[in-house]
């Protein structure tokens, strides 16, 4: 292939990567048709949602920068596309997508761990099945997240940000000390 990569501009390692371990591969290509496939009760937007805010919560810029353009495909504004980084003072969302992202922000963040005041607001706005296929598509954006950033596939091919950054040469090799003096 003398020009790799895909048609929406990554450089396509995602793909030959997973296909080195084929039937991991037909799994992860399965869950695409999954969340895809006309027989989900959850609404595309609301899955964008989850998928968008996982990515960026999860610090993936693979997986942010895909489900910010899937996003627009299913018809978020700009406005909601812009605001996910700061949803919780975002006016933009509604209340059922203020849920879906409190959620979201519990599975990616917390671990899983969802206060009741935010399943109650979900369940206020969604039924069983809509919940467990949020709650799927979620966690499974959430692991590609990780896989990206961890195998540095596609844009999570970058070292980490968080760095020690050098002191001054002049500067005590005990960086405590000066609060040790503001004691005296």
């Amino acid at each position: 292939m003398s020009a790799p990569g895909t048609a929406t501009g990554t450089p396509g390692n995602w793909w030959t990567v997973f296909a080195n371990v084929p039937d991991c591969f037909d799994h992860a290509v399965q869950g695409f048709a999954f969340y895809r496939s006309p027989r989900r009760k959850l609404s595309p937007q609301l899955r964008e949602l989850g998928q968008l805010r996982a990515g960026y919560a999860r610090g993936s810029r693979f997986v942010f920068s895909q489900h910010c353009k899937a996003a627009r495909s299913v018809g978020l504004s700009e406005e909601k596309v812009q605001a996910i980084k700061a949803w919780s003072v975002a006016t933009c969302f509604s209340p059922v997508e203020r849920a879906v992202l409190a959620y979201t922000d519990c599975l990616v963040l917390e671990g899983g761990r969802v206060p009741e005041g935010v399943f109650d607001a979900l369940r206020a706005e969604l039924d069983e099945t809509e919940i467990l296929e949020l709650t799927y598509v979620t966690c499974t954006y959430d692991l590609h997240a990780v896989m990206c950033r961890a195998l540095r596939l596609e844009y999570d091919d970058v070292d980490d940000p968080v760095t020690e950054v050098p002191a001054p040469a002049s500067a005590s090799a005990d960086v405590m000390a000066v609060v040790d003096r503001s004691a005296e």
